[in-house]
């Protein structure tokens, strides 16, 4: 047998519209999304792949596949809260997460209202998850604590939620109400 050269792989057909519809249907079907990451994903496909034919715009098909049902950028938020509360994370960190996943603020107010209604348990969940505080086996140092309330905080969680149950002691789990309340620190405290 002769010896092969290498393979040269044949670039991908450049895109048109029943193209890009076909790989919008194709997104959604796989992975629960938004309009403005599908219209990220699909200006990444046009420019890897190129175009031919009218111009379409990438976010007007996200609408219509939105428009379709296949796309609800509300619930996409909701359930991207509910997920992030239960791992444990503050609601800071869920609204990152939603305007990283470009939700509008009109379809993000019932996420941060569900993230804001968890912070007591979804800081309790990352405690007990790093084995902070209350769930601890031992009390930390000072120095381990700052680095605890930096982890929570880093997680989403006010500095006030934080430094309430990484100064809890081992087994002594801090009750929340449903609003956490801001309590502020002493002038005289290292943090």
């Amino acid at each position: 047998m002769p010896p092969r050269g290498p393979r040269t792989r044949t670039p991908p057909p450049a895109l048109d519209a029943a193209a890009l519809d076909r790989l919008a249907l194709r997104y959604v079907e796989r992975f629960a999304t938004t309009r403005g990451k599908l219209a990220d994903y699909l200006r990444r496909k046009i420019r890897e792949r190129g175009w031919e034919g009218d111009p379409v715009d990438p976010a007007a098909v996200a609408e219509r596949m939105a428009g379709l049902g296949y796309i609800d950028d509300r619930f996409y938020a909701e359930n991207k809260a509910m997920s992030l509360t239960r791992r444990g994370f503050g609601a800071s960190r869920v609204a990152d997460a939603l305007r990283q996943a470009r939700v509008d603020d009109a379809d993000a107010v019932p996420a941060r209202t569900i993230a804001a209604e968890g912070e007591g348990a979804s800081a309790l969940a990352f405690a007990k998850r790093k084995r902070i505080g209350p769930f601890a086996t031992e009390p930390a140092d000072p120095a381990r604590r700052q680095k605890q309330i930096a982890a929570m905080v880093r997680a989403g969680h006010g500095f006030a939620v934080a430094r309430r149950i990484v100064e809890a002691g081992p087994g002594d789990v801090p009750e929340f109400n449903d609003a956490v309340t801001l309590e502020h620190c002493d002038e005289g405290d290292p943090w």
